[in-house]
């Protein structure tokens, strides 16, 4: 359910509080907006987060985390936060086993 590549994102961004659709676009950075338009409806079909339509002009659309996500925001946010920090040694090691694949069988 939240094993996606972007779901986890979604969700760490949301726990900071109810954001639209275009500030999630924002604080996700490489995410596009098909893929970000399917996480959210994955993440809300499983009751992960809620989307909320007000009725202004034009209508105004909030997703926001439900109670669901309490009992792993900080596993989540501690993993998110490892992802970050591990991402240059991620990148330089995929760099590394790509050059070398070239040479194996």
């Amino acid at each position: 359910m939240i094993g996606g590549k972007w779901s986890a994102q979604v969700l760490v961004e949301l726990g900071k509080g109810p954001r639209r659709f275009t500030q999630l676009e924002r604080a996700i950075t490489g995410i596009s907006r098909r893929m970000l338009t399917v996480s959210l409806r994955d993440l809300e079909r499983n009751g992960l987060i809620t989307r909320t339509v007000y009725p202004d002009s034009p209508p105004r659309v909030e997703y926001a985390t439900t109670s669901l996500i309490e009992d792993i925001r900080e596993p989540l946010e501690a993993l998110t936060d490892w992802a970050r920090l591990a991402a240059p040694a991620i990148t330089a090691a995929r760099r590394t086993y790509d050059s070398s694949a070239d040479s194996h069988p």
